[in-house]
């Protein structure tokens, strides 16, 4: 089975994305989460946001590189929104990697190298109409190129306007959306480890 870095998003480590490690766990997968936030939760996108923000961007980024570091290379990287940067640089760039998962962000790849590795497969997930993923940041455009750049990325669009739909411990949780989303990702785990 898989081992997995599963990092999260702008909130912090809350109860939605622990449970969503549960499920791949309960699937036979280990998954390592790192705290980036040092144990701090933010009941909204904003306050998550400005947290990091008064952190430091790039510091939070660098505990997230940091945990992955103690780590046996075959691993597979997995970010939502804010945690995807982190586990798409060490996709890129970290000797080994089995796979990334990406759910409501996608940077370029240029960010972190010319070429997406060849050998890595990856998902991206993200809801269609999601202002986060869709408009401001570019992520649906980054997702776009990358998978016309290869044959081993996937882009999954989700009807609907919710940044984070598969965190169940938040107001926006979409259900149907996120067992979809889970299924995909189990299927991409199952030839991996």
């Amino acid at each position: 089975m898989a081992e997995i870095v599963l990092y999260h998003h702008a909130q912090g480590l809350t109860d939605g994305v622990k449970t969503f490690a549960d499920e791949l766990r309960q699937a036979g997968h280990t998954v390592h989460l790192p705290d980036l936030y040092e144990g701090r939760t933010f009941a909204t996108l904003d306050e998550g946001i400005g947290y990091a923000r008064e952190t430091g961007f790039g510091v939070v980024h660098e505990r997230g590189v940091q945990a992955a570091q103690g780590l046996g290379e075959a691993l597979v990287y997995a970010g939502f929104s804010l945690g995807v940067m982190p586990a798409q640089q060490l996709a890129q760039t970290r000797p080994g990697a089995k796979g990334a998962l990406f759910f409501d962000a996608c940077l370029p790849v240029s960010e972190y190298g010319e070429a997406w590795p060849a050998g890595v497969p990856v998902q991206i997930h993200g809801m269609d109409e999601d202002p986060f993923f869709t408009e401001e940041g570019g992520d649906l455009d980054s997702a776009r190129a990358l998978v016309a750049a290869t044959d081993e990325a996937e882009l999954f669009l989700y009807p609907g306007k919710v940044h984070l739909f598969a965190d169940s411990s938040l107001p926006g949780y979409d259900e149907a959306a996120a067992k979809l989303l889970t299924s995909r990702v189990l299927t991409f785990l199952e030839p991996i480890g």
